[in-house]
């Protein structure tokens, strides 16, 4: 075996501290040439096998025509393959600790065999020519803080599909075609990225890619890594970003899996207790293990370097940091300390988001926490978790708990609205209506909505709209755009056929437009995080069950003022307070008639007058529509020294008539001279000649 390919000492070393950040280009799979002869570097991790030796359609899958040399006391087996070729499935046969047989796939493949199969295929990953140079040097400039964020979140199997096929029999569609299917979708949309479910090979479709068996391997469901690639680089260069599910928090029993990987626990912990989520039938991590805390940091730095992506959403990280999730007692053993906090886990997400964001600016790291661990978003020097972004779940269970409310019964649930300010800054939230929202009975978000068809529409509009202008990055599930009328399911495309009805259609051009105005109006997200950049007007008209707000940005002149209505009532010559004195314009209505509303619009511009209300010293009289949410942009009045400013910058015209009168006046003036000698002509004469004169000279 050549030194070239060898595990070497330092790799050892590096992998043994848990900071080998690029080992998957040791471990796993390589098409490489050793002297003269072409073939494939095997290498593997199994501390505790007897003997390995790697098996394939290259060796019929004989389990002693290439064993494997153990490379130090670190556990790693290598080989080289002479005629292996790029294509070729394989698998590792390990003997384990007591003897018994074992087969496994590649931990680090990336390329998995075709569900129902299991072995892993040997791929080329490093040939791929990038055409995404702009997208990738103007994401080092991203900050999710100060820019906008509308994500859509997309399961690719079943966001559009063929007609099921012998060959493709779910109808699945490839990487490459629906890189452009999607992204002319979601540009059209208005959405800045999008959010990738099932990525990571899985060999269930109904766990929607959450028990990963292939944690380096985009799913062979839809295509080769390649095509995968093709995919990212396609939405780069339509301008959009893309964020993948992550799923650190466990993996399955399967048999070609991580479980008990070479006889022994390997990547999980040996107790059961540690090492096993008793609810959902899959094993946990050991975080404090140097080597599998390497296994996932790398696979973090693989899709983000690797494959570009621009950010991951982990999965449960609330399971990850409390020893006792969805366990009873005696099901869990307790820290050093006697508490439930995983400290371990602690550790890994500080190490991890630290490497990954340190090494990667304009990436981001999402957390789906579930409940109120503190400081998820801080920075790991400060003791937080250091993510840059969270799912906000509360305000989700509030909003979608209020909404599903008959409009009679809001102004008793008031509160489920207003709450989530009172935290909405002690993390950088994402608001999110994702998957899990509109599954297992939870019916879809149109079918949430209460009343008759038309009302659901009303209501449903005027909660996007509310979403849309609460502090927070946004994320919508595929489907919730347009009104998908039923619950999501893997194993169906979307109804896209709705489309065809006049509802639907407005619904998604509501959508359409929403969006558009979220990246027209910097107020709506370049002060998502800073208190500065929400103030209320009046959040206590429980009765009318009324909501009136602004969000600001850096100029004062981006302010923005909203009035959410969420009774079924109109209030005509509604009167508020406003921030400032100034006109006020209706930009946005959720009512407006081309929305399918019932056209309670305000169209002219209010100007403010000096009458307190709402505690404030000036106020507007509008029209309020019933089920909606108005918009009304802020222009502050001219004062008396920006009036002389715009009296200098004097009209063309006017500049063109002064030189015509400075022009008759030095004329007069000669004609006088020229004639002072002579009789003077009347004074009446002379006046009139000259009015005359400059009526010519005018028109």
């Amino acid at each position: 075996m050549g030194e070239k390919l060898q595990f070497t000492e330092l790799d050892q070393y590096l992998f043994g501290q848990g900071t080998h950040y690029d080992v998957y280009r040791k471990l796993g799979a390589h098409p490489v040439k050793q002297g003269k002869k072409e073939g494939v570097y095997f290498a593997v991790w199994a501390p505790n096998a007897q003997a390995v030796s790697v098996i394939g359609e290259f060796n019929d899958w004989n389990e002693q025509a290439a064993p494997m040399k153990k490379a130090g006391p670190i556990g790693v087996f290598e080989t080289f393959v002479p005629g292996a070729k790029i294509g070729q499935l394989y698998k590792f046969f390990i003997v384990g600790m007591n003897g018994e047989h074992i087969y496994k796939a590649d931990p680090y493949a990336n390329e998995a065999e075709l569900r129902p199969g299991t072995a892993s295929r040997i791929t080329d990953i490093g040939d791929y020519k990038w055409k995404d140079t702009t997208w990738m040097k103007n994401r080092q400039k991203f900050d999710e803080t100060k820019d906008a964020m509308a994500i859509y979140e997309v399961h690719p199997g079943s966001w559009m599909k063929h007609p099921a096929t012998e060959e493709n029999e779910k109808g699945f569609f490839n990487y490459r075609e629906l890189a452009v299917k999607l992204a002319q979708y979601v540009k059209d949309m208005g959405y800045t990225h999008v959010e990738l479910m099932g990525i990571a090979e899985h060999p269930f479709d109904g766990s929607w890619g959450y028990q990963v068996t292939g944690y380096y391997a985009p799913t062979s469901r839809y295509g080769t890594p390649q095509d995968f690639k093709y995919l990212v680089d396609y939405l780069h260069r339509q301008k959009i970003g893309v964020i993948l599910d992550w799923v650190p928090a466990h993996f399955p029993k399967d048999a070609h899996g991580l479980a008990n990987f070479d006889g022994t626990a390997v990547y999980e912990h040996a107790d059961p207790r540690q090492g096993e989520h008793p609810d959902w039938g899959t094993k946990i991590y050991n975080y404090g293990r140097p080597e599998v805390k390497n296994f996932l940091i790398a696979n973090a730095l693989f899709w983000i370097e690797e494959c570009h992506v621009d950010g991951l959403r982990v999965d449960a990280v609330a399971s990850m940091l409390y020893l006792d999730y969805g366990k009873n007692d005696g099901q869990w053993v307790a820290n050093k300390y006697g508490g439930n906090q995983n400290l371990e886990a602690i550790e890994f997400f500080k190490h991890l988001n630290t490497v990954v964001l340190g090494r990667n600016h304009g990436t981001v790291m999402i957390a789906e926490e579930s409940t109120a661990w503190p400081k998820v978003t801080g920075k790991a020097e400060d003791d937080g978790l250091g993510f840059s972004l969270k799912w906000n779940m509360g305000w989700m269970n509030d909003f979608l708990e209020y909404m599903k409310l008959d409009p009679y019964f809001r102004k008793f649930n008031h509160n489920k609205m207003t709450f989530s300010m009172t935290y909405a800054y002690s993390e950088k939230y994402v608001l999110v209506i994702s998957h899990d929202e509109v599954v297992h009975l939870k019916k879809s978000m149109l079918e949430k909505m209460p009343g008759e068809p038309d009302d659901k529409f009303k209501n449903l509009k005027a909660a996007y709209t509310f979403m849309f202008c609460h502090p927070g990055k946004k994320l919508l599930f595929m489907g919730q755009e347009f009104a998908q009328a039923r619950e999501w399911s893997e194993q169906r495309g979307l109804d896209w056929e709705l489309l065809e009805d006049k509802q639907h259609k407005q619904m998604q051009d509501y959508m359409k437009a929403l969006w558009t105005l979220y990246q027209e109006q910097p107020a709506l997200y370049e002060m998502d995080y800073d208190p500065a950049g929400f103030e209320w007007i009046n959040h206590m008209e429980y009765d009318k069950s009324m909501l009136t707000f602004m969000r600001k940005g850096k100029k004062r002149d981006t302010t923005l003022v909203f009035v959410c209505n969420f009774s079924d009532v109109a209030y005509p010559k509604y009167q508020m307070g406003v921030p400032y004195p100034g006109k006020y314009k209706e930009i946005f209505n959720s009512d407006a008639k081309k929305f399918g509303g019932s056209g309670v619009v305000n169209a002219r511009v209010k100007a403010s007058k000096k009458e307190e209300c709402d505690e404030r010293k000036h106020s507007i009289v509008i029209n309020v529509a019933p089920l909606s949410v108005q918009i009304f942009s802020f222009t502050k009045n001219e004062t008396k020294k920006a009036e002389k400013k715009a009296e200098e910058k004097t009209p063309k015209i006017s500049k063109v008539r002064k030189t015509l009168e400075e022009k008759i006046e030095a004329e007069r003036q000669q004609e006088e001279k020229k004639y002072e000698a002579k009789p003077s002509k009347p004074a009446k004469t002379v006046k009139a000649e000259e009015k005359q004169k400059k009526a010519e000279i005018t028109e």
